[in-house]
């Protein structure tokens, strides 16, 4: 089958390949791929980037994002039967939907929203699992505090501005001022337009800090807080929690070392400083389901791309040119 594989780290090390047909474990579940996100988690770990803590093989397919029809399940599987329409985002290290099949663990996977198409499906499970995790098991997010989200107008930003209003939140986010309108309907009371002003000098006292641009934005983020605030970060840098969460203490001091500079900056404003790396769950996309059926949450995509021109697709994100999620679509 075709797919798009890691055969060496650096912006040229994806390529087009012929690869085995997936063989299912005994809990797993085999998922002819109708559509497959892209995210900046894609070219992280095309780039290396975290290739001291997830030990991929080379080659090994990308991907985190999956919508399709299950075609084949292990014998232990009960909670899907061939035909099903399901989503996921497969577990670290057995990543790999930027291909024509995809074997899972059926605890990473969930039954579609029924209310989204494939392409749409296909956008949200990355996304939408980190701010359910950000939110609500990192930050405990209450009624009535602040949230900051930035670059609110990306697939990330867009799904977090939604989930911390639905979650009771007053919700400011930095985006570009043609996006102002669209993301008060998502739920942003204030969009800050980064090119003419800076966030600083506009918002104080915000409860939780959504950052995905790391570097300087974390580093004055950290100054929006009120004391005891919370700045989470998903690019950056890893602190010594995510040891345990990739179950590798030995790495822990490491980790140490690339957030001192961070984590001190935090502690010398009596502010914390969390690095945050999402995990697959299928209990909670089942949940999340939901609350897209329902309305509460909608996904936001840019445009979509055949298939074989993932590569095209790939580059669209990377320049920073998509307003929302990118899809390559199959079938």
């Amino acid at each position: 089958m075709k797919a798009f594989v890691v055969e060496s780290y650096g912006a040229d090390g994806l390529r087009a390949a012929d690869v085995p047909e997936p063989v299912p474990g005994d809990r797993d579940v085999v998922v002819q791929v109708r559509a497959a996100g892209i995210n900046p988690l894609d070219k992280m770990v095309r780039n290396g980037e975290f290739k001291q803590l997830l030990n991929y093989q080379r080659p090994f397919v990308l991907g985190h994002d999956v919508a399709g029809v299950v075609t084949r399940v292990g014998a232990s599987v009960r909670r899907f039967q061939v035909g099903d329409e399901v989503y996921a985002r497969p577990r670290d290290l057995r990543i790999g939907t930027f291909a024509e099949s995809i074997a899972m663990d059926e605890d990473d996977v969930a039954h579609k929203p029924r209310s989204l198409s494939f392409a749409e499906a296909g956008a949200v499970p990355l996304v939408a699992l980190a701010a359910w995790q950000a939110l609500v098991e990192v930050a405990h997010l209450q009624p009535g505090q602040k949230v900051l989200v930035h670059a609110g107008a990306g697939g990330l930003g867009s799904t977090v501005v939604q989930l911390a209003k639905h979650l009771g939140a007053h919700v400011a986010t930095t985006a570009r001022a043609e996006n102002a309108e669209a993301l008060r309907e998502l739920g942003a009371d204030e969009v800050i337009d980064y090119r003419t002003t800076e966030f600083t000098d506009v918002l104080a006292d915000y409860d939780v800090v959504l950052d995905s641009l790391g570097g300087a934005n974390l580093e004055k983020s950290l100054t929006v807080l009120k004391p005891g605030g919370l700045a989470i970060s998903v690019v950056g840098p890893p602190d010594p929690a995510f040891a345990a969460q990739l179950g590798r203490p030995v790495v822990k001091p490491v980790l140490a070392l690339l957030s001192r500079k961070i984590r001190k900056q935090a502690e010398k404003l009596g502010v914390r400083y969390s690095f945050f790396f999402m995990r697959a769950n299928g209990a909670q996309l089942a949940e999340l389901a939901r609350l897209y059926d329902n309305g509460t949450l909608r996904p936001v995509l840019d445009r979509t791309f055949p298939f074989d021109d993932l590569l095209e697709a790939m580059s669209h994100v990377e320049q920073g040119r998509a307003h929302g999620k990118v899809v390559v679509t199959l079938g």
